[in-house]
Protein backbone atom coordinates (compact mmCIF):
# COMPACT_ATOMS: atom_id res chain seq x y z
CA UNK A 1 0.00 0.00 0.00
CA UNK A 2 1.06 3.29 -0.86
CA UNK A 3 0.01 6.72 0.25
CA UNK A 4 -0.74 9.14 -2.69
CA UNK A 5 -1.74 13.09 -2.40
CA UNK A 6 -4.60 14.40 -4.78
CA UNK A 7 -6.15 17.84 -5.21
CA UNK A 8 -9.58 18.52 -6.14
CA UNK A 9 -10.12 21.17 -8.66
CA UNK A 10 -13.32 22.18 -7.71
CA UNK A 11 -12.81 22.89 -4.16
CA UNK A 12 -8.76 23.24 -4.12
CA UNK A 13 -8.94 20.47 -1.18
CA UNK A 14 -5.43 18.96 -0.59
CA UNK A 15 -6.16 15.41 0.85
CA UNK A 16 -4.01 11.72 0.98
CA UNK A 17 -5.59 8.54 0.06
CA UNK A 18 -3.64 5.35 0.75
CA UNK A 19 -4.37 2.66 -2.13
CA UNK A 20 -2.39 -0.39 -3.65
CA UNK A 21 0.22 1.57 -6.12
CA UNK A 22 -1.73 -0.63 -8.91
CA UNK A 23 -4.81 1.62 -8.01
CA UNK A 24 -2.51 4.95 -7.73
CA UNK A 25 -3.85 6.19 -11.55
CA UNK A 26 -7.45 5.44 -10.64
CA UNK A 27 -9.80 8.51 -10.09
CA UNK A 28 -10.05 9.61 -6.44
CA UNK A 29 -12.98 12.00 -5.08
CA UNK A 30 -12.30 14.37 -2.84
CA UNK A 31 -13.90 14.54 1.18
CA UNK A 32 -16.02 16.61 -0.05
CA UNK A 33 -17.53 14.19 -2.85
CA UNK A 34 -16.03 16.16 -5.96
CA UNK A 35 -14.40 13.87 -8.82
CA UNK A 36 -12.26 16.49 -10.77
CA UNK A 37 -9.07 15.63 -9.22
CA UNK A 38 -5.59 15.63 -9.79
CA UNK A 39 -2.74 13.60 -8.22
CA UNK A 40 0.08 15.36 -6.78
CA UNK A 41 3.61 14.90 -7.48
CA UNK A 42 5.55 14.13 -4.27
CA UNK A 43 9.05 14.17 -3.27
CA UNK A 44 10.06 10.82 -0.98
CA UNK A 45 12.75 11.18 1.63
CA UNK A 46 14.03 8.21 2.71
CA UNK A 47 16.04 8.16 6.18
CA UNK A 48 18.51 6.35 7.35
CA UNK A 49 21.83 5.96 9.57
CA UNK A 50 24.25 8.84 9.20
CA UNK A 51 27.79 7.40 8.00
CA UNK A 52 31.18 8.17 9.01
CA UNK A 53 33.88 8.59 6.78
CA UNK A 54 35.00 5.66 4.51
CA UNK A 55 37.84 3.82 6.42
CA UNK A 56 41.52 4.29 5.00
CA UNK A 57 44.09 1.68 4.10
CA UNK A 58 43.86 -1.65 2.59
CA UNK A 59 42.47 -3.28 -0.31
CA UNK A 60 42.84 -1.92 -3.70
CA UNK A 61 41.72 1.91 -4.01
CA UNK A 62 41.75 2.46 -0.70
CA UNK A 63 45.69 1.65 0.15
CA UNK A 64 47.42 2.74 -2.97
CA UNK A 65 47.60 -0.37 -4.85
CA UNK A 66 46.48 1.11 -7.88
CA UNK A 67 48.70 3.31 -10.28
Amino acid sequence: MARYEYRCRACGATFEQTRPMAESDAPAACPAGHTDTVKLFSAVSVGGRKQGPAPSGGGCCGGGCCS
